[in-house]
């Protein structure tokens, strides 16, 4: 592998709180250890179309607390193209770019995978996704952050769910994986839990809000991620009115605003972590690797590995989430 000299930060999919901090981190150590680093706008985007500008150490100055990325995000259905990823080979060989440090989550790191293998190009990912579904790291960039926010929404609600007596069906973001609902369930003591990698049954959930009537449970709150196999928080609160026209209930939606906000502390070292050692990794000659941490310590991921393993639910935790609610 030839000295790097040059090299390039990109956000790329979804954006995380964090990613700042995740892009402060990359640019400050690679100025450290005599790099010169540029910021690639827009994710695969920008690199097609040459949309590179140099950063110094004053220019990510005062972004760790915000959210959101300086260097903006995107989803590119170009860079899916040969074609598209040899433009985006000569943005790099035009502005000498030696290496990238790609900040994103699956298909990110997919890309980045391709591209790699196709122009033998050292490339070195950060895992940032508020949908903690990476394998090979026990928390993504962004996570807590957004966990704290649905959790913060899930009081509030409770709040007025008691004052009126209401039963609210809160739908939050996860589409293929049900870490946030999971955790922010348990956390904000709701009633049940409704994720893609369990079967909803109706029935059972009839069932549930029968026995909590009975019990004189006056009001409640059903956490449903977006990717449930019963429907999301309208369909599901659309199937239990059926069932049950007499109760009052409420469907509240939290959307993109898990996406956004001022990074925890938690997510701001994580992200800080994760740049430090991604530029580290590249001095070091590693690519093809996403930046992990298990158990506090830093571990490097195959990007392949990453991408076509799945990361489990623990069981214990579907357990403990039906035991607490009752």
């Amino acid at each position: 592998m030839k000295t790097l000299k040059r090299i390039g930060v990109l956000t790329s999919g979804g954006d995380s709180p964090g990613m700042n901090a995740c892009i402060r981190a990359v640019v400050r150590t690679g100025i450290y250890h005599g790099l010169k680093v540029f910021g690639i706008m827009s994710g695969y985007s920008g690199m097609i179309e040459g949309d590179v500008k140099p950063l110094s150490s004053v220019s990510v100055g005062n972004i760790i607390q915000r959210g959101g990325t300086i260097l903006r995000s995107a989803r590119s259905k170009e860079f899916m193209t040969k074609e598209g990823r040899a433009k985006a080979y000569e943005t790099l060989q035009k502005n000498k770019i030696d290496a990238l440090v790609v900040i994103g989550g699956n298909g990110t790191f997919m890309g980045a995978d391709v591209f790699m293998k196709e122009y033998d190009f050292p490339i070195i990912g950060a895992p940032g996704t508020i949908d903690n579904d990476l394998y090979g790291t026990d928390m993504t960039i962004g996570f807590d952050t957004a966990l704290n926010t649905v959790i913060e929404a899930i009081d509030k609600i409770r709040d007025t769910a008691d004052s009126h007596n209401r039963l609210f069906f809160i739908e939050v973001m996860g589409r293929d994986a049900g870490f946030i609902a999971l955790r922010s369930g348990i956390a904000g003591g709701a009633e049940e839990i409704l994720i893609p990698e369990t079967v909803t049954y109706i029935d059972e959930l009839c069932e549930m809000l029968e026995e909590s009537i009975k019990s004189n449970k006056q009001s409640g709150v059903i956490i449903v991620a977006e990717g449930d196999d019963a429907g999301g928080a309208i369909e599901v609160a659309h199937k239990m009115k059926d069932k049950f026209p007499n109760i009052d209930s409420r469907v509240t939606v939290l959307g993109h605003i898990q996406r956004g906000g001022s990074p925890s502390s938690f997510d701001r070292i994580l992200a800080s972590t994760m740049g430090y050692e991604a530029v580290n990794a590249l001095m070091a000659g590693r690519h093809g690797e996403m930046i992990g941490i298990i158990n506090k310590d830093v571990v490097y991921i195959p990007f392949e590995k990453a991408i076509k393993q799945h990361k489990m639910v623990r069981g214990e935790m579907l357990k403990m989430a039906k035991i607490l609610s009752t």
